[in-house]
Protein backbone atom coordinates (compact mmCIF):
# COMPACT_ATOMS: atom_id res chain seq x y z
CA UNK A 1 0.00 0.00 0.00
CA UNK A 2 1.69 3.13 -1.15
CA UNK A 3 2.03 6.02 1.72
CA UNK A 4 1.27 9.75 1.13
CA UNK A 5 2.86 12.78 2.24
CA UNK A 6 5.99 11.43 3.79
CA UNK A 7 9.68 12.79 3.77
CA UNK A 8 7.59 15.92 1.37
CA UNK A 9 8.73 18.56 4.18
CA UNK A 10 12.28 19.87 5.39
CA UNK A 11 12.58 18.95 9.22
CA UNK A 12 13.69 22.74 9.29
CA UNK A 13 10.31 24.50 7.83
CA UNK A 14 7.13 24.48 9.79
CA UNK A 15 4.23 22.66 8.34
CA UNK A 16 0.90 24.52 9.40
CA UNK A 17 -2.53 23.03 9.67
CA UNK A 18 -3.56 24.36 5.91
CA UNK A 19 0.12 23.28 4.32
CA UNK A 20 -1.41 19.72 5.67
CA UNK A 21 -4.96 20.39 4.73
CA UNK A 22 -4.36 21.48 1.19
CA UNK A 23 -1.75 18.15 0.60
CA UNK A 24 -3.97 15.70 1.85
CA UNK A 25 -6.67 17.22 -0.19
CA UNK A 26 -4.98 16.63 -3.21
CA UNK A 27 -3.90 13.23 -2.29
CA UNK A 28 -7.42 11.99 -1.43
CA UNK A 29 -8.60 13.07 -4.62
CA UNK A 30 -5.48 11.70 -6.70
CA UNK A 31 -6.48 7.86 -4.91
CA UNK A 32 -10.09 8.83 -5.50
CA UNK A 33 -9.39 8.98 -8.91
CA UNK A 34 -7.39 5.75 -9.12
CA UNK A 35 -10.51 4.15 -8.26
CA UNK A 36 -8.84 3.30 -4.25
CA UNK A 37 -10.02 4.30 -0.80
CA UNK A 38 -7.62 7.12 1.03
CA UNK A 39 -7.14 6.15 4.95
CA UNK A 40 -5.52 8.56 6.85
CA UNK A 41 -3.92 7.43 9.50
CA UNK A 42 -2.54 8.71 12.82
CA UNK A 43 -1.06 12.64 12.42
CA UNK A 44 -2.26 15.29 15.03
CA UNK A 45 -5.75 15.56 15.39
CA UNK A 46 -5.66 19.15 15.16
CA UNK A 47 -4.82 18.32 11.15
CA UNK A 48 -7.83 16.11 11.06
CA UNK A 49 -10.69 17.74 12.39
CA UNK A 50 -9.17 20.92 9.97
CA UNK A 51 -9.40 18.59 7.27
CA UNK A 52 -12.76 17.77 8.32
CA UNK A 53 -13.81 20.92 8.97
CA UNK A 54 -17.40 22.40 6.64
CA UNK A 55 -14.63 25.05 5.49
CA UNK A 56 -12.77 22.53 3.04
CA UNK A 57 -13.90 20.07 0.61
CA UNK A 58 -13.57 16.71 1.92
CA UNK A 59 -16.67 16.60 4.05
CA UNK A 60 -18.57 17.84 1.08
CA UNK A 61 -16.85 15.82 -1.75
CA UNK A 62 -16.55 12.33 0.61
CA UNK A 63 -18.24 10.63 3.10
CA UNK A 64 -15.57 9.44 6.22
CA UNK A 65 -15.56 5.94 8.40
CA UNK A 66 -13.53 6.86 11.63
CA UNK A 67 -11.77 3.98 13.82
CA UNK A 68 -10.06 4.93 16.68
CA UNK A 69 -7.70 2.29 18.50
CA UNK A 70 -7.43 2.96 22.09
CA UNK A 71 -5.87 1.83 25.46
CA UNK A 72 -6.94 1.86 28.74
CA UNK A 73 -4.90 5.46 30.34
CA UNK A 74 -2.36 3.08 32.45
CA UNK A 75 -1.39 0.64 29.62
CA UNK A 76 -0.82 3.60 27.11
CA UNK A 77 1.44 5.57 29.68
CA UNK A 78 2.94 2.16 29.91
CA UNK A 79 3.65 1.65 26.63
CA UNK A 80 5.00 4.60 25.77
CA UNK A 81 7.12 4.83 28.42
CA UNK A 82 8.34 1.16 26.57
CA UNK A 83 8.36 3.18 23.61
CA UNK A 84 10.40 5.91 24.67
CA UNK A 85 13.28 3.25 25.74
CA UNK A 86 13.54 1.46 22.96
CA UNK A 87 13.11 4.73 20.47
CA UNK A 88 16.44 6.17 22.86
CA UNK A 89 18.32 2.40 22.15
CA UNK A 90 17.44 2.95 18.32
CA UNK A 91 19.43 6.37 18.18
CA UNK A 92 16.51 8.95 19.43
CA UNK A 93 19.98 11.40 21.03
CA UNK A 94 22.24 11.04 17.93
CA UNK A 95 19.14 12.42 15.57
CA UNK A 96 18.06 14.71 18.38
CA UNK A 97 21.09 16.17 18.45
CA UNK A 98 21.05 16.94 14.46
CA UNK A 99 19.05 19.63 15.54
CA UNK A 100 20.75 21.13 18.24
CA UNK A 101 22.44 24.34 18.36
CA UNK A 102 24.50 25.82 21.12
CA UNK A 103 24.09 29.10 20.16
CA UNK A 104 20.27 29.36 20.45
CA UNK A 105 17.79 27.97 22.13
CA UNK A 106 15.19 28.11 19.50
CA UNK A 107 12.74 25.06 19.90
CA UNK A 108 9.17 26.78 18.35
CA UNK A 109 9.79 26.08 14.55
CA UNK A 110 9.95 22.87 12.70
CA UNK A 111 10.49 19.83 13.73
CA UNK A 112 12.73 21.08 16.45
CA UNK A 113 9.18 21.57 18.69
CA UNK A 114 8.61 17.76 18.62
CA UNK A 115 8.45 15.95 21.67
CA UNK A 116 12.53 14.39 21.94
CA UNK A 117 13.90 17.36 20.51
CA UNK A 118 13.76 20.04 23.40
CA UNK A 119 14.11 17.63 26.26
CA UNK A 120 17.62 16.47 25.70
CA UNK A 121 18.96 20.62 25.22
CA UNK A 122 20.63 20.43 28.87
CA UNK A 123 22.05 17.09 28.53
CA UNK A 124 23.78 18.25 25.63
CA UNK A 125 24.88 21.87 26.68
CA UNK A 126 26.47 19.95 29.38
CA UNK A 127 28.59 18.11 26.96
CA UNK A 128 32.34 18.16 28.39
CA UNK A 129 31.17 21.14 31.03
CA UNK A 130 30.28 18.24 33.73
CA UNK A 131 31.39 15.00 34.89
CA UNK A 132 30.19 11.46 33.73
CA UNK A 133 27.89 11.20 36.82
CA UNK A 134 26.10 14.95 36.01
CA UNK A 135 25.80 13.60 32.83
CA UNK A 136 24.14 10.18 33.14
CA UNK A 137 21.63 12.10 35.77
CA UNK A 138 20.88 14.95 32.95
CA UNK A 139 20.56 11.76 30.42
CA UNK A 140 18.15 10.11 32.87
CA UNK A 141 16.39 13.44 33.57
CA UNK A 142 15.69 14.29 29.92
CA UNK A 143 14.13 10.68 29.09
CA UNK A 144 11.94 10.84 31.95
CA UNK A 145 10.82 14.18 30.75
CA UNK A 146 10.35 13.07 27.15
CA UNK A 147 8.38 10.43 28.66
CA UNK A 148 6.19 12.22 30.79
CA UNK A 149 5.02 14.69 27.97
CA UNK A 150 4.72 12.22 25.49
CA UNK A 151 1.95 10.37 27.99
CA UNK A 152 0.61 13.95 28.50
CA UNK A 153 0.30 14.25 24.70
CA UNK A 154 -1.65 11.32 24.28
CA UNK A 155 -4.15 12.45 27.01
CA UNK A 156 -4.85 15.23 25.34
CA UNK A 157 -5.37 13.78 21.98
CA UNK A 158 -7.99 11.11 23.78
CA UNK A 159 -9.47 14.46 25.21
CA UNK A 160 -9.34 16.09 21.39
CA UNK A 161 -11.30 12.51 20.24
CA UNK A 162 -13.85 13.09 22.94
CA UNK A 163 -14.84 16.68 22.07
CA UNK A 164 -14.67 16.37 18.25
CA UNK A 165 -17.55 13.83 19.03
CA UNK A 166 -19.60 16.33 21.11
CA UNK A 167 -18.46 19.42 19.56
CA UNK A 168 -19.08 17.63 15.39
CA UNK A 169 -21.15 14.72 15.99
CA UNK A 170 -18.88 12.38 14.50
CA UNK A 171 -19.91 8.45 14.97
CA UNK A 172 -15.68 7.19 15.81
CA UNK A 173 -15.80 3.42 16.19
CA UNK A 174 -13.95 2.62 19.50
CA UNK A 175 -11.39 -0.41 19.20
CA UNK A 176 -10.20 -1.35 22.59
CA UNK A 177 -7.03 -2.98 21.82
CA UNK A 178 -5.86 -3.14 25.98
CA UNK A 179 -6.46 -6.71 25.84
CA UNK A 180 -3.81 -7.23 23.29
CA UNK A 181 -1.05 -5.55 25.23
CA UNK A 182 -1.69 -7.96 27.94
CA UNK A 183 -1.37 -11.11 26.20
CA UNK A 184 2.39 -12.50 24.27
CA UNK A 185 3.22 -13.92 21.52
CA UNK A 186 0.19 -16.16 19.66
CA UNK A 187 -2.46 -15.14 21.92
CA UNK A 188 -1.66 -11.53 21.61
CA UNK A 189 -1.74 -11.96 18.01
CA UNK A 190 -5.47 -13.49 18.28
CA UNK A 191 -6.50 -10.88 20.73
CA UNK A 192 -5.27 -8.29 17.40
CA UNK A 193 -6.92 -10.19 15.24
CA UNK A 194 -10.02 -10.65 17.54
CA UNK A 195 -10.42 -7.32 19.08
CA UNK A 196 -8.80 -5.08 16.51
CA UNK A 197 -8.77 -6.28 12.89
CA UNK A 198 -11.44 -8.03 12.52
CA UNK A 199 -13.81 -6.05 13.61
CA UNK A 200 -11.62 -2.98 11.83
CA UNK A 201 -13.09 -4.68 8.44
CA UNK A 202 -16.34 -5.28 9.12
CA UNK A 203 -16.91 -1.34 9.78
CA UNK A 204 -15.29 -0.70 6.65
CA UNK A 205 -16.97 -3.33 4.65
CA UNK A 206 -20.38 -1.57 5.98
CA UNK A 207 -19.09 1.60 5.15
CA UNK A 208 -17.86 1.21 1.98
CA UNK A 209 -20.70 -1.60 0.86
CA UNK A 210 -23.63 -0.39 2.64
CA UNK A 211 -23.72 -3.73 4.32
CA UNK A 212 -25.99 -5.16 7.75
CA UNK A 213 -23.12 -6.74 8.99
CA UNK A 214 -23.40 -7.39 13.22
CA UNK A 215 -20.67 -6.97 15.28
CA UNK A 216 -19.96 -8.10 18.58
CA UNK A 217 -20.39 -5.28 21.19
CA UNK A 218 -17.55 -6.44 23.13
CA UNK A 219 -15.44 -6.00 19.90
CA UNK A 220 -15.95 -2.28 19.58
CA UNK A 221 -17.87 0.63 20.71
CA UNK A 222 -19.65 3.52 18.78
CA UNK A 223 -19.23 6.73 19.99
CA UNK A 224 -22.07 8.94 19.08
Amino acid sequence: MPHHLLGIIDPEVDFSVHNFVHHALLAADAIVQKNQLPIIAGGSNSFIQALLNNDTELPSKYECCFLWMDLAIPFLHSYMSRRVAQMVDNGLMEEAKIFFDPEIRDYDNGIKHSIGVPEMDEFFRSEGLVDGETRTKLLKAAIDEIKMNTCKLACRQVLKILRMREEFGWQIHRLNATEVFLQHGGDANEAWEKLVLEPSMNIVARFICKENIDLKPTAYEQLV
